[in-house]
C-alpha cells in the first residue's frame, strides 16, 4: 500500500485505515489470524508452487485483496489478480468514476475456493450523498506463470450486474425518467408486472430524452455497448418522469404474467389484430431475457396458418374439399409422420388442419414448386402476406420471424414449422391476427407518432375468401370435437380459433410446446419450453390471457 495506509490485526480482525484517499476505518476480515504466510507461492528462490489452492491461500488472498480494493489501492489489488490489464482500470474506477467516497467490504467464510463478501459504500456526487450496499463474490485460483494464488478476475467481483465490457459510473442518468401507462393510463411499473422490467428499460433508454422527463442522479452500470440499455444500481437523486403511453391492457397483462409463471420457460404475446398493437408480453423467468419479443426457435405446427394460407391461395386446397392424410409420407427421402402414426380418410382439408395431419401439407409440396417454379413459395407467403422478416419496428428490440428460401427436404420441414424457420411468440400471435383480421398490421408497443417510426407494411393481404376459409378451420380446430385446440379453448368465449403446435427440438426428448388463438379483437401465442403438446401447456396460457381481453 502506498505511504499513509496502516495495517493491524485488532482483537482477530483485520483493519485497514488509509489516509489520503477519503477512506479509513474499514473492517476487511472477520476471524484472521497469522499474517500473511498463506500467500506465499514458492517454496524456493526459483521455484513455481503448483496443485490446487490452498485454504489458507485463499483466505490470506482474499483479505489482501480486500484490504487494497476498499484502501482506494487500484494497482495493488489488480496485481493480486490474474488479470491486472482490466482488474486495474476497473478498480480504479470503483472510486473515481463510481464516486465511492468510503466503503467497508466484510468477507464471509469460504466454501472451497470461493469467497463471498459484502460492500458498504457511500456514494457522493455533487454534495448529494447516499449509502450503497450489495454482495458479490471471488474465486481465488493458481496463477499459470507464477503459480501464485490470485483472484480470478471477472467484472462480477466489482459489482454482480456489472458486465465484460462495462463500467460502474455515477451521473446524471444517461436518459430521462419515463413513467409508461396502459392504454388506459393505468402505471405499469416493474413491481407490479415482473415481466416488463426489461422492456421498460428499453422504453426508457429509446424515449426517456423524448418523453419530456428529467434525469436523475445515479450509479449505473454503463453498457459499453450501442443499444444496449444501461441498468440502474442506485439512485441518489430521483428525476422527474415523463409520461410515455404504450398499447399495454393491464389486465391482459396480469393474466399474462400469473399465466407463464407456472413454468420455468415460458412466454406470451397478446395481439389486438384490428390494429397491430400489443397488449400483453410476459415471460418466465420475469427477468431475463425477453424471450417473447426476441426468440428465435421452431414453432412447430402453429407455422401450419401460413402453409394453410399458401395452399388456399394457391388454390391447392379448399377447407371443405377431401384431402389425403396418410400415417406417413415421403419429400426427397425426408419421411414425415404424423402424431402416433394416425391417418384420415375421406376427411377434409379442414378437418386435417384441425387434426394437424403433418402429411396433408407435405404431400402438396410439389404442386406449390410447379405454381412458383423453385421451393420458395412458403418464404415468399410469410414475407409479402404474414410481414414475417419486414424490419418491424416495435417501440423496442424484436425478432420479426424467418423463413429462409430453401429446397428439397428442408422445405417438407417447413411447411410444418421445423428445420430452418425461427419464431417467437410476437411473430406467431401476429400471423394469428393476420388471420383474423386478414390484413398484416404490424405489432408494436408505442405509436408510431412518438419517434416517427415507419411501420412494415405486407406487400398484399389474404383475399375474402382465403381468409374466410382460414378463420373457419381455426374455429373448427378450437371447437370441434376432433379439434387439438377445443379442451384449451373450452373456456374462451366469443369468436373464437386456435392452432396448437410442438417442435422437437434435437436432443431434447420432450417436444416444445406452442399454442396460439383468438377471441374477438384479441390473438395470443405462447411458448413453453419443453411442454409437450401445445394444447396441454401452451393452450392453458393463451386461454388465460384470451379470457382477460
Amino acid at each position: 500500500m502506498r505511504s499513509g495506509a496502516k495495517v493491524a490485526i485488532v482483537g482477530g480482525v483485520f483493519v485497514v485505515v488509509a489516509s489520503g484517499v477519503g477512506y479509513g476505518g474499514y473492517n476487511l476480515w472477520n476471524g484472521i489470524s497469522g499474517g500473511s504466510g498463506g500467500t506465499t507461492s514458492t517454496s524456493g528462490a526459483n521455484s513455481k508452487k503448483t496443485g490446487p489452492v490452498t485454504g489458507e491461500e485463499v483466505t490470506a488472498t482474499a483479505k489482501d485483496f480486500l484490504a487494497a480494493w476498499a484502501g482506494g489501492e487500484s494497482d495493488a489489488a489488480a496485481q493480486l489478480t490474474n488479470n491486472p490489464v482490466s482488474a486495474g482500470p476497473a478498480l480504479l474506477g470503483f472510486r473515481e468514476e463510481a464516486k465511492v467516497t468510503g466503503a467497508q467490504i466484510t468477507a464471509g467464510a469460504a466454501t472451497g475456493t470461493t469467497v463471498p463478501f459484502t460492500v458498504k459504500a457511500t456514494v457522493t456526487y455533487e454534495g448529494v450523498s447516499r449509502p450503497w450496499t450489495y454482495a458479490s463474490q471471488l474465486t481465488v485460483v493458481r496463477g499459470l506463470t507464477t503459480g501464485r494464488p490470485l483472484v480470478d478476475w471477472k467484472p462480477t467481483v466489482l459489482h454482480p450486474k456489472l458486465t465484460p465490457g462495462g463500467s460502474l459510473r455515477t451521473g446524471g442518468a444517461s436518459s430521462g425518467e419515463i413513467e409508461a401507462v396502459d392504454r388506459k393510463g393505468r402505471v405499469l411499473t416493474a413491481q407490479k408486472y415482473p415481466s416488463l422490467g426489461p422492456v421498460l428499460d428499453q422504453l426508457r433508454e429509446r424515449y426517456g430524452s423524448t418523453a419530456g422527463g428529467k434525469p436523475g442522479i445515479e450509479v449505473y452500470v454503463d453498457s459499453g455497448s450501442e443499444g444496449v440499455p444501461d441498468t440502474t444500481l442506485l439512485t441518489l437523486q430521483k428525476g422527474e418522469p415523463g409520461k410515455l403511453e404504450t398499447t399495454i391492457d393491464a389486465d391482459v397483462q396480469a393474466a399474462a404474467e400469473k399465466a407463464v409463471a407456472r413454468y420455468g420457460t415460458a412466454s406470451v404475446v397478446a395481439i389486438q389484430p384490428s390494429t397491430g398493437a400489443v397488449r400483453a408480453v410476459a415471460n418466465s423467468p420475469a427477468n431475463g431475457f425477453n424471450t417473447a419479443f426476441q426468440g428465435k426457435t421452431m414453432p412447430g405446427s402453429t407455422m401450419k396458418i401460413v402453409t394453410a394460407a399458401l395452399l388456399l391461395e394457391k388454390n391447392l386446397v379448399k377447407a371443405d374439399q377431401v384431402t389425403d392424410c396418410p400415417s406417413s409420407a415421403v419429400y426427397n427421402s425426408r419421411t414425415i409422420r404424423n402424431l402416433d402414426d394416425f391417418s384420415l380418410e375421406g376427411k377434409t382439408f379442414g378437418y386435417a388442419f384441425a387434426k394437424s395431419c403433418n402429411t396433408a401439407f407435405i404431400k402438396k409440396i410439389d404442386d406449390v414448386k410447379d405454381l412458383e417454379g423453385d421451393d420458395f413459395g412458403l418464404a415468399r407467403e410469410a414475407r409479402e402476406v404474414f410481414g414475417i422478416g419486414l424490419d418491424w419496428k416495435t417501440g423496442i428490440k424484436s425478432e420479426d420471424g424467418s423463413v429462409p428460401e430453401v429446397s428439397d427436404a428442408a422445405a417438407a420441414e417447413q411447411y410444418i414449422g421445423q428445420g430452418t424457420v425461427t419464431m417467437n411468440p410476437l411473430n406467431i400471435a401476429s400471423i394469428t391476427a393476420t388471420a383474423k383480421d386478414g390484413t398484416f398490421r404490424q405489432p408494436y408497443l408505442v405509436a408510431a407518432g412518438v419517434d416517427n417510426r415507419e411501420f412494415a407494411k405486407a406487400e398484399r393481404k389474404l383475399s375474402l375468401s382465403v381468409a374466410r376459409q382460414l378463420r373457419d378451420m381455426m374455429r373448427t380446430t378450437a371447437t370441434a370435437s376432433y379439434g387439438t385446440a377445443t379442451g384449451a379453448m373450452a373456456s374462451v368465449g366469443g369468436d373464437k380459433g386456435a392452432k396448437t403446435g410442438s417442435a422437437e427440438v434435437d436432443g431434447r426428448q420432450t417436444s416444445d410446446s406452442w399454442f396460439t388463438g383468438f377471441s374477438n379483437d384479441l390473438a395470443a401465442a405462447a411458448f413453453v419450453q419443453n411442454g409437450g403438446h401445445g394444447g396441454t401447456a401452451a393452450g392453458p396460457v393463451v386461454a388465460q390471457v384470451l379470457r382477460a381481453g
